[in-house]
């Protein structure tokens, strides 16, 4: 039986600046760094969701030249997803991150779902930061 996710892989330009980016940008910890002989294996994780990690990896096999090549075209133009993360406060996180130099591509703004920013790692891909509110679908209509 399947129990939860425990692992997401984020496509970035360089592991070390987004480990960086990731641990004295975003308060996240480093799991695991490790250089194997066919690549390096780095996984960070927020301090109060240690069960799930994020692999910080540079495009490359076992992606095929097309793949990582059209992956690279993507984050160059800061257009990757990477994932949500939930704050209690997003205002307030919206200031603490902006004050420390992340790149905010929409302010916080109220939502149905509740208050939402969004910011691009150095990497160029999109982190939604999200106060979450209880709703129904007819908060969307």
């Amino acid at each position: 039986m399947i129990t939860n996710i425990s692992l997401v892989s984020v496509f970035v330009n360089d592991v070390d600046e987004a480990k960086v980016f990731y641990t004295e940008k975003l308060g996240f910890a480093v799991k695991d760094d490790i250089t194997l002989p066919e690549f390096r294996w780095c996984t960070v994780y927020h301090p109060n969701h240690p069960e799930l990690e994020l692999q910080l990896a540079v495009p490359g096999p076992p992606l095929d030249e097309e793949g990582t090549a059209a992956i690279k075209r993507m984050m160059a133009k800061g257009t990757m997803h990477g994932f949500g993360i939930a704050t209690d406060d997003c205002r307030k996180t919206f200031a603490e991150l902006t004050a420390k130099g992340v790149e905010f591509i929409q302010e916080p703004a109220d939502r149905p779902y509740g208050v939402e920013a969004v910011l691009r790692d150095n990497s160029g891909n999109w982190l939604v930061l999200v106060e979450q509110k209880a709703y129904s679908a007819e908060d969307f209509s």
